[in-house]
């Protein structure tokens, strides 16, 4: 944009005169200057963070999209949908045109997926459709990185629909939909399946569907040609730890690998991992040892550097777990960060690794972190923002 021309800096002490001899270089340098805050102010204004709530009502806002500026630390709301019951859980397609969400979760004899439009340009967004998610209460979505494909997993029995999708972001009738019935030992919260996310290997050939009510990480292969992409994977699935109840699941950025959340044991378990293959390396508490029950670990991410990994806990804790990545892939713990508010469901990190925002539910409002890259801990910045029954968050920069 500056082109080859060098600038030269001109530094005036008090008292100083500026002369005819020096005010052409500092025009210059003020020109300079004035392009690079211009450029600033243009990468903080196109950042924008998506909200997902429990809003169980139609009447009410359920999506929320606001402005994050970079260089301030400050999140304004810019637009809202309503006419949606509980649109708890988003994702973004990988262009960022579209915005897709688990809608009617929660809801009893519901349950659906919906896609909606985002214009950063008009600032707008704007409903597509709705299909039925195939199950009771869709809690996780994730799209294919050629923009084709949209997975849905369905927590309270247990199953997982696949979506075609099309140009135009319309959710297309599912094409596969599996249902799994085991439990295990803890009656209360395993009397069945419940698939709580579906996520991608990082080649995009397989995809790994955490099974909190079976505790098993199941997978499939994914052959996105094919009308009905899921086939059986070699390895079906991995037990994790008998009453772990795992969650979430994320990868290393070098593929090598992946993590899972287990909401119920509070821990994380480390895999290696290859061609659709997890093998344990590590399993390590989310909490300091004086807590003892009652765990509620929820959310997994890893910074885009690859050096460190975050996880939240709700119930007593309602902070953010720190780890360092080591080179063999096991984790260190670097601290414990409050998310400033009750419940934090789901939070996320910018593709940039600056920014951190998380997610607190029950108290109903979001908060802004700005991290250290070097450290890995987290700063809050700016006021919390209010949103009733908050609950999932992605940060799209334009």
């Amino acid at each position: 944009m500056l082109g080859n021309r060098e600038f030269k800096y001109v530094h005036l002490s008090a008292p100083a005169f500026i002369t005819l001899k020096t005010y052409l270089p500092l025009k210059k340098t003020l020109s300079l200057t004035a392009i690079i805050l211009a450029c600033i102010q243009l990468y903080s204004q196109h950042t924008y963070a998506f909200f997902g709530s429990f809003n169980r009502d139609k009447a009410t806002e359920g999506i929320h999209v606001y402005q994050l500026d970079t260089i301030k630390g400050k999140l304004s709301k810019l637009t809202s949908v309503s006419g949606i019951l509980n649109p708890s859980f988003l994702t973004l397609s990988p262009d960022g045109k579209y915005v897709y969400s688990c809608t009617e979760s929660k809801t009893k004899n519901s349950g659906s997926v919906s896609s909606f439009e985002f214009n950063p340009e008009k600032k707008t967004l704007r409903f597509i459709n709705s299909q039925k998610s195939g199950g009771e209460n869709p809690v996780y979505l994730t799209v294919h990185q050629n923009g084709k494909w949209l997975i849905n997993g369905n927590y309270t029995e247990g199953s997982v629909s696949v979506y075609p999708l099309s140009e135009n972001g319309m959710i297309q009738p599912a094409v596969q939909n599996f249902q799994f019935s085991e439990g295990s030992i803890n009656p209360d919260r395993q009397e069945r399946s419940h698939i709580h996310s579906t996520v991608f290997s990082p080649d995009f050939n397989y995809i790994f569907l955490p099974d909190l009510g079976a505790d098993k990480i199941r997978a499939y292969q994914f052959k996105s040609k094919n009308e009905k992409p899921l086939q059986p994977a070699e390895v079906p699935f991995t037990q994790t730890v008998p009453g772990s109840g795992p969650r979430h699941f994320t990868f290393h950025p070098n593929g090598k690998y992946a993590y899972c959340i287990e909401e119920m044991g509070g821990t994380v378990s480390a895999y290696r991992y290859e061609n659709g293959k997890l093998t344990p390396i590590q399993r390590t508490d989310t909490h300091p040892e004086k807590l003892k029950e009652n765990f509620e670990s929820s959310d997994i991410h890893i910074s885009p550097d690859g050096r460190f990994l975050y996880a939240s806990n709700r119930g007593a804790e309602n902070n953010i777990a720190i780890f360092s990545i080591q080179n063999n892939g096991q984790l260190t713990t670097v601290g414990y960060q409050s998310t400033k508010g009750k419940h934090p469901r789901v939070f996320t990190i910018d593709s940039t690794g600056k920014f951190l925002i998380a997610t607190n539910s029950v108290s109903g409002d979001a908060t802004l972190f700005k991290r250290n890259l070097t450290t890995g801990l987290l700063k809050k910045m700016g006021k919390k923002i209010k949103i009733s029954g908050v609950s999932s968050v992605q940060i799209r920069h334009y």
